[in-house]
């Protein structure tokens, strides 16, 4: 087996281990996104049950 096969089998598994990481390191940032944009989300529900409860008792006053 030519050495030159050997350098490109190793290319191979080096390319294949970066497609991976790379694509664990973009699922990690991913998920951190949608759980912001859903605690962004829960916020505003939140926000909006106060309102609620606060003209609740003020009209009840």
């Amino acid at each position: 087996m030519p050495w030159w096969m050997l350098l490109v089998v190793i290319g191979i598994c080096f390319s294949a281990y970066m497609t991976l990481r790379t694509a664990k390191e973009e699922k990690e940032v991913e998920t951190a996104i949608i759980e912001k944009e859903g605690q962004v989300y829960m916020d505003r529900i939140e926000e909006e049950r106060e309102k609620r409860r606060q003209i609740v008792s003020s009209n009840a006053s």
